[in-house]
């Protein structure tokens, strides 16, 4: 079952369009990455799904239901994290779930027990300082925790790990990923290696169209491998074959060879100078092969 449809979904601002007849469809249960370099129109995209934003024309459902412009996102079964959310900064963290849940109408009863699983969800569970002293990830956590109170069938996200430093992206992609037994997730960003670690879904948003959508392991199983990774055992049997191989496309990281040439001929060549390798395998495409090929 999908979770979400959007059907012929156009939006301009004056004469610049900004989606195009945009259609997309994701099942229940999916982490889905929204890929698109800056001005894609991923930002656009993600608040007229929520409902922020009205579009032109098209249709948003949400587990079956339109979503309605100017509705709250509650009604609207929507989660939604943006790009740089905003908090009261006097407050404590579990204050703060308790002033957002009230807002959403949640009963008084559940309400606490709910904030102290979310919390402890995000990993902000034992934080009792106020969260102007919070660091931006942190701030994305409790982000996502406030999102989820309502419990959505949908969760946006929009560029969640963007702006943070190596560790604060960890904390996010590990928090988006352990989420998805409660929500489907959808967030956008232009960072592909987040992408490929927590996503089993992509959609790739190009000048206003999807151009790329689908499972992403089936993406890359179904475009032809176009190279293959050797590790060699040591310096001598690198030169061998670079010797061997001189004038094919040839990138070498110590004693590792990713090398963009037919399989017999490659063979052959290894044959001739006598030497095996530690390792040799067809390269896997990767979502940054995919990513150029749609955007060229």
């Amino acid at each position: 079952m999908s979770v979400l449809e959007v059907a012929g979904v156009c939006k301009r601002y004056g004469a610049t369009v900004v989606l195009d007849d945009l259609d997309i469809s994701i099942p229940e249960g999916s982490v889905c990455g929204l890929v698109g370099r800056n001005g894609a129109g991923k930002t656009t995209t993600m608040k007229i799904i929520a409902g922020l934003l009205q579009p032109d024309a098209g249709e948003v459902r949400v587990n079956g239901c339109p979503v309605r412009f100017g509705a709250p996102v509650v009604e609207n079964r929507v989660g939604y994290l943006p790009d740089v959310p905003e908090f009261y900064g006097y407050m404590r963290p579990l204050e703060y779930m308790r002033f957002c849940g009230r807002i959403a109408g949640i009963t008084r009863t559940s309400l606490d027990e709910q904030c102290g699983e979310l919390l402890k969800l995000v990993g902000l569970d034992d934080v009792d300082k106020k969260i102007r002293g919070f660091s931006r990830g942190m701030k994305q956590r409790l982000g996502i925790a406030q999102a989820l109170l309502s419990e959505p069938k949908l969760l946006l996200c929009d560029e969640p790990t963007s702006a943070l430093d190596p560790p604060g992206r960890e904390e996010i992609l590990s928090v988006l990923q352990r989420i998805r037994h409660r929500t489907t997730v959808v967030f956008s960003t232009h960072i592909l290696s987040d992408v490929e670690k927590i996503c089993d879904r992509i959609a790739v948003l190009e000048e206003g169209r999807i151009v790329l959508d689908g499972e992403l392991h089936a993406l890359k199983r179904a475009r032809p491998s176009d190279g293959y990774d050797i590790i060699c055992e040591n310096t001598h049997d690198v030169s061998q074959l670079l010797h061997a191989l001189a004038g094919e496309d040839i990138q070498q990281d110590g004693n590792r060879l990713i090398i963009y040439a037919e399989g017999r001929l490659l063979l052959a060549k290894m044959q001739e100078a006598g030497m095996v390798p530690l390792s040799f395998s067809r390269r896997e495409p990767t979502l940054d092969d995919l990513f150029r090929e749609v955007i060229q």
